[in-house]
């Protein structure tokens, strides 16, 4: 698979890019071109992630045909200085941004009741005000650029929502409205707004295993290929929202 030529030597952030929907996204951009920064909250996370990337790029796989260049930072999402690091060392390293996919979430379940305010605060923090934070610190760059993506990862459990997970569920449907107020805020400025919403993906997300029962999962390549199909699509439409999900879940 040769780069897409729209997206060679642009320039991205992927939040919670170590593992995961966030690691598949980050990989299929370098592998089209784009000069990548992933953040974590975790140093070795991002070590992992590194090795993992070093190893695919340095392989003779075709997916690496036009491979970007790519940097990590340790970033918590929650913190505004940390955020707004983030994008300052990007911008010292690539000289601008193209690209910003808000991608870090957590989701850890639990009922109403049980659920402490300090879990409450971390899933709505990382998965709403993170995002926030982070545009917020792209708009300026963007515009200066004269255009650019922002696509924000969301989730079925958006418009789904089912017991256990209320915060989740919640920051969810949250950031599906403020991506569709934030399109509106920037169309007239050429940065595209998207929000991608999947189904159930085979990742260790929230404490899940992944394994042959769970085979009938999207692969974080699914979620991957629906962001890179949407950075190359054609300016004279914008598909501001898309839902992937299972072909044939469990019955």
């Amino acid at each position: 698979m040769s780069g897409t030529p729209q997206l060679a030597n642009k320039v991205a952030i992927v939040t919670g890019g170590s593992r995961g929907i966030g690691f598949g996204i980050a990989s299929a951009l370098i592998s089209h071109g784009v000069n990548v920064m992933f953040s974590s909250r975790t140093d070795q996370a991002l070590l992992t992630a590194r090795s993992k990337i070093e190893a695919l790029t340095s392989s003779d796989s075709a997916r690496f045909i036009q491979t970007g260049s790519f940097e990590f930072l340790r970033t918590d999402v929650r913190n505004q200085v940390e955020v707004q690091r983030l994008f300052d060392v990007t911008v010292e390293r690539f000289g601008g941004l193209d690209i910003l996919i808000n991608n870090a979430a957590v989701g850890p379940r639990s009922d109403v009741f049980a659920q402490s305010p300090e879990e409450w605060r971390e899933i709505i923090d990382t998965n709403l005000s993170g995002v926030f934070y982070c545009c917020r610190a792209a708009i300026p760059l963007l515009r200066r650029r004269l255009g650019g993506w922002i696509i924000n990862v969301s989730s079925l459990a958006g418009t789904h929502p089912f017991a256990g997970a209320a915060a989740y569920c919640a920051s969810k449907a949250g950031l599906n409205a403020f991506s569709e107020a934030l399109m509106q805020e920037l169309r007239h400025d050429d940065i595209r707004v998207s929000c991608v919403a999947p189904g159930s993906v085979d990742t260790m997300f929230a404490g899940s295993k992944s394994d042959a029962s769970t085979e009938w999962k999207l692969s974080v390549d699914d979620v991957a290929k629906v962001v890179t199909d949407l950075l190359s699509h054609s300016g004279r439409s914008l598909p501001s929202r898309v839902e992937i999900r299972p072909a044939k879940p469990r019955r």
